[in-house]
């Protein structure tokens, strides 16, 4: 479900969690260290271990999207 921003910014979760989309971190300009689900930044304010194993899942999930 896409919540109507003027730019789309946000969208829901079926367990009614909001994701911000990866064009809403670029508006913003930083990594917030959430380890939110499409960082373009690559968690680089994530503290570890949660980086590295965040940094795996989307690997994982890209190699996955790209079979």
């Amino acid at each position: 479900m896409q919540l109507h921003t003027e730019q789309n910014d946000f969208y829901r979760l079926s367990d009614g969690r909001m994701v911000m989309t990866e064009a809403a971190h670029l508006r913003r300009g930083y990594c917030c260290g959430n380890g939110c689900l499409h960082c373009p930044y690559q968690y680089v304010n994530v503290v570890e271990p949660k980086r590295s194993i965040l940094l795996v899942q989307k690997n994982e999930s890209c190699e996955k999207g790209s079979k």
